[in-house]
């Protein structure tokens, strides 16, 4: 060993780890139980979301590790990039644990003192708002599986960069839940009724499609992203255009088509309906095969999810940023305190039957009143506030 290994830790001592990466650009990891990483390249943070064996699921530890960190370098000028990305080579972020949530509050209704139910939502719409609204440039290399909370930590910031292994989903609506997470904004603000469609359905966009659907801002092969990374902390001058025009020149010379580029017109009739009610007629009157396989897949998700997601998109279209993110965390508590929710983790999560038996069983009997109750202000003043 090299006599300047050996005094390597006399050369540093003094040093805390912020001064360790602005003055030596030296890259510096968080501990290897840590849940989140933290790469430190001068004034570039590479943060790697690291529960591989979980598919990168957020939970709330790894919410109250992440925002933090983002909430100082936001105000530091010491920080000009942040790139997210996930450990392992299946997924991003798979989603939220939502088990941990429905365990914490079925614990909280036998008597125990738990808030996790209450705590993970609020936090980590409090994560998303600020990753919504960061001032430094963000990239997010969305490889692999992108569902739920990791459309949150991404879809949310100014950049997303898809590659051809990208399943991107918000499937709420077949958990008994909603598309939340920020869904009510960039959902809603999707061309051609695409967002309305996707949150209804939960169709998955593989690869490119995330890109086309512009859920992503960019699309490039999953072999370049350790070159593109590379280019990305070793910029000199950082801003909006100069990192966009460094992605784009890893963008491949052609990308693949649009998987539903064939639908878009039926699409954007269709799922621009009044009600989910005017939605199925409308697909009825399509009569193509397409429009049944949609009709049949409807069917099978919760009728008051159904409800919800589509008023929930509806009226996210017009509301400003901050205020939707009220508006998710009042749906979360509501969605806690019904029953969908629940047997949707049983069915999908839990016992892994895939025939979750919703109450109530059919879109005619959600009651307006109930919808309508979903969307008032919680109790107490215990609205999330922005």
């Amino acid at each position: 060993m090299g006599s300047s290994v050996r005094n390597l830790p006399a050369l540093l001592r003094g040093l805390n780890a912020k001064e360790l990466c602005q003055k030596m650009s030296f890259s510096m990891s968080s501990t290897v139980r840590s849940e989140i990483l933290v790469d430190c390249h001068g004034s570039k943070k590479v943060v790697t979301l690291n529960r591989p064996k979980a598919l990168n699921a957020l939970n709330l530890s790894m919410v109250r590790e992440f925002y933090p960190k983002l909430q100082e370098w936001n105000s530091s000028s010491d920080v000009d990039l942040v790139i997210l990305k996930g450990s392992g080579e299946k997924a991003f972020c798979a989603g939220g644990d939502v088990l941990a949530v429905v365990r914490s509050f079925k614990d909280a209704e036998n008597g125990k003192d738990c808030t996790m139910h209450k705590d993970f939502f609020r936090e980590e719409y409090i994560l998303n708002h600020l990753i919504g609204t960061f001032n430094k440039q963000y990239v997010c290399l969305i490889d692999g599986i992108v569902m739920g909370g990791g459309c949150g930590l991404s879809v949310n910031g100014r950049f997303r960069v898809a590659t051809e292994k990208t399943m991107l989903a918000m499937p709420e609506t077949a958990l008994g839940l909603f598309p939340d997470v920020g869904g009510s904004y960039f959902l809603s603000r999707l061309k051609g009724n695409l967002g309305m469609y996707l949150a209804l359905t939960g169709y998955r966009l593989l690869g490119a499609d995330a890109f086309h659907a512009g859920l992503a801002t960019h699309f490039v092969e999953s072999a370049q992203l350790a070159k593109l990374e590379k280019e990305l902390v070793s910029m000199k001058d950082v801003n909006e255009n100069s990192v966009d025009e460094v992605i784009r020149s890893f963008e491949p010379k052609k990308i693949p088509e649009f998987s539903l580029s064939k639908n878009l017109s039926q699409i954007r009739d269709a799922f621009g309906a009044r009600s989910v009610e005017d939605i199925l007629s409308s697909l009825e009157k399509d009569g193509s095969e397409w429009a049944k396989k949609q009709t049949a897949l409807l069917g099978k998700m919760s009728p008051t999810s159904l409800k919800v997601t589509h008023r929930q998109i509806t009226e996210g279209s017009k509301m400003n940023y901050a205020k939707i993110f009220t508006m998710e965390y009042r749906l979360t508590q509501r969605f806690l305190a019904d029953k969908d929710f629940h047997e949707g983790c049983r069915a999908i999560l839990i016992d892994k039957d895939r025939n979750p038996k919703w109450n109530p069983a059919t879109l005619a009997d959600v009651k307006e009143s109930v919808i309508d109750h979903y969307f008032s202000p919680l109790p107490n003043n215990t609205d999330l506030k922005l």
